[in-house]
């Protein structure tokens, strides 16, 4: 079958199968338990339905664009599945889309998003059991890294295949997060006061620095008692 002149739309069924597994894996990896979790999956969850519905079931973007694109580009179906891979049609790479490098790289931001998500939920339930600060693991590098991993998710399919719901709707997603975030922070410095507030003044919120890729720094609790026996507490 000819994917470059074969339409790929109204595939209803695979809309509902590639959004469920996506936010099952999510669901899977963050666990969600607070209503402020539960807002951050239903935000990502609502992303990926706008998504797949437009890459799978009814094209909005391409058919607004169609007279655009038909005029700019002659040769090419609008409607073919291969098409819906816009940056590849505006960029003119030809072949299989699902192997340039935009997508390749799309799919690292995925990847890494979704491997994200995982190690700091397993960080993040640990300290709350202990009732300590997350400040191991991913939390060593940045303080949000689930709000980090959902981005980073949502920026990857923005690369494979990009959409005027999507554009508008990641900018809103990713002020909703950094708000999220920044309740977070009040609620931990209030409860933890100055251990918090030494772990935010040395980690960042949401992008790392090179430092802290290469050596993360000591837990607070870690390096509290170095500093109170003047040795370095067992490893």
């Amino acid at each position: 079958m000819n994917t470059e002149t074969t339409p790929a739309y109204g595939l209803w069924p695979l809309v509902a199968i590639n959004a469920a597994v996506f936010i099952i894996f999510a669901f899977s990896f963050t666990k969600p338990r607070t209503r402020r979790d539960w807002r951050s999956l239903g935000a990502f969850s609502a992303f990926v339905v706008a998504l797949f519905t437009e890459m799978y079931g009814f094209p909005l973007t391409i058919y607004l664009l169609s007279g655009w694109l038909g005029n700019r580009f002659p040769a090419i179906d609008p409607f073919s599945h291969n098409s819906g891979h816009l940056l590849q049609t505006l960029l003119g790479w030809k072949g299989d889309p699902h192997f340039n490098p935009l997508h390749l790289f799309s799919d690292g931001l995925i990847a890494s998003g979704f491997i994200l998500l995982s190690a700091a939920w397993k960080v993040l339930f640990q300290a709350q059991q202990s009732h300590q600060i997350a400040a191991t693991g991913p939390y060593a590098i940045v303080r949000h890294p689930q709000y980090a991993g959902f981005i980073l998710i949502m920026l990857g399919f923005l690369f494979q295949w990009p959409t005027l719901p999507t554009l508008i709707m990641f900018p809103i997603l990713v002020l909703m997060y950094v708000r999220l975030a920044r309740r977070e922070e009040r609620e931990s410095s209030a409860a933890l006061g100055e251990a918090y507030a030494h772990y935010t003044a040395n980690t960042p919120a949401f992008f790392p620095r090179l430092s802290l890729i290469v050596a993360p720094p000591m837990p607070p609790g870690r390096r509290q008692l170095e500093d109170v026996t003047g040795n370095s507490p067992p490893r």
